[in-house]
């Protein structure tokens, strides 16, 4: 993969006050490469751009479980890029430690960061040591279903309103010839369907309990074993999806294919590209419309250590404008995510993202899993969950046994 390919050359259209002086050429690598997230990343260029810098695009197919491993190794074996994405949370916590990532408290603390960037958690997990090390760019939560209003309407049901109507409609969707549930293939988007499952349907005590204190007692007791049994209902609804990608997904609701799938805010981005309108064309429900909390993860940029002074400079300029007010919103709109910041005008924002909006300003959120545990549980839980969505042989109290044993040496 040639990871030096130069992006096309965007018309800048945010100016921002930074110097040309010591402009130059910045790769930067990440795995958007879906239509939604493909619009954003131009907007985001397009603001680097207007500096008098030079954003060299290194997008990575195959989402982050791929692009990661790729990435970490670049950086280890002494080929860093001038800036990556990463999850908020610990994914780059052995790179900082390392002495492999710049500190930006220098930028941060110049552009007032701990000021504007809420939720504060966010900025929070950049931090090692009382140095911040990267630079949050949006606000992703996992806790939607995604309905298709034409799916329902050929299957002569209404639109669900929550998940447990949501399930009682699956009958009438797979008797139309739809399927129910779409899930791609990929370890994690079941690993994030099974996570969205525990707080939507256990509650917000529930989830904490298991990912934050670990608990392991209650990670084999019977308020999960409720959740277990509705992933075995998911696990059902999504037989027969037959896709790989999340987008390929996605573009099943979009097209009525499948009624709904579980999937972050970033999906609202593939529906905008459609020509897609929230609440006409397709319905939204945060928290499975059942308890609507939130988590507040999403996407931070890091920025290894460079030998060269000019990219140096470029990286803090990248920073900078990631953070920026105008671009935040350009950025974000486009994402189908939520601003880092708390003072923003977002008044363009669709119905769904208005939704995210007020469970997040009323308080309704909780750290994401990406937070809580390090790589190698996450990975643990992923191959659990690839492995019990694809193979009905595993029962609910198999995986539920093997589920606690995880959590019970999480760290």
């Amino acid at each position: 993969m040639d990871f030096r390919a130069m992006a096309a050359a965007l018309a800048a259209t945010v100016a921002l006050p930074f110097g040309l002086a010591n402009a130059t050429d910045l790769e930067v690598t990440h795995w958007w490469t879906s239509g939604g997230e493909a619009a954003a990343v131009a907007e985001l260029a397009k603001a680097f751009d207007a500096t008098g810098n030079k954003w060299i695009d290194g997008a990575i197919a195959g989402a982050g479980s791929t692009a990661r491993p790729i990435m970490i190794s670049r950086i280890t074996g002494g080929d860093p890029m001038g800036a990556t994405q990463f999850n908020h949370g610990r994914q780059a916590e052995e790179l900082v430690q390392e002495g492999l990532m710049r500190d930006l408290t220098e930028v941060a603390e110049k552009g007032k960061w701990k000021e504007v960037i809420r939720p504060i958690s966010l900025l929070n997990s950049c931090t090692i040591d009382g140095k911040i090390y990267c630079a949050p760019i949006n606000i992703h939560s996992w806790q939607w279903l995604w309905l298709s209003n034409d799916a329902f309407k050929a299957a002569g049901v209404p639109v669900p309103k929550n998940w447990n109507e949501f399930v009682a409609a699956a009958p009438a969707l797979q008797k139309a010839g739809i399927q129910p549930l779409a899930l791609g293939g990929q370890p994690w988007q079941a690993n994030g369907l099974f996570d969205t499952l525990t707080i939507s349907i256990g509650g917000k005590e529930l989830y904490e309990k298991v990912y934050k204190d670990k608990d392991e007692e209650v990670a084999a007791g019977p308020e999960m074993a409720k959740i277990f049994a509705a992933a075995d209902q998911a696990r059902q609804m999504a037989k027969g999806s037959n896709v790989q990608d999340w987008n390929q997904a996605t573009n099943m609701v979009i097209t009525g294919k499948a009624g709904g799938q579980i999937m972050g805010d970033w999906a609202q981005g593939e529906f905008q590209v459609a020509g897609k309108t929230a609440g006409t064309d397709y319905s939204c429900l945060p928290g499975l419309g059942l308890n609507q909390y939130l988590t507040t993860g999403g996407d931070a940029f890091y920025f290894p250590v460079l030998k060269d002074e000019a990219k140096s400079k470029a990286q803090d300029i990248l920073a900078e404008t990631i953070v920026d007010p105008k671009v935040q919103v350009a950025f974000n709109l486009k994402k189908g995510s939520v601003p880092i910041r708390g003072d923003v005008d977002i008044a363009a924002a669709n119905d769904c993202m208005k939704k995210g909006l007020d469970i997040i300003a009323k308080g309704n959120i909780v750290t994401s899993t990406d937070q809580l545990l390090s790589q190698d549980t996450q990975k643990q839980k992923e191959d659990l969950m690839s492995e019990f969505f694809a193979s009905a042989s595993i029962t609910p109290e198999d995986a539920q046994k093997r589920f606690a044993d995880i959590i019970g040496s999480a760290d």
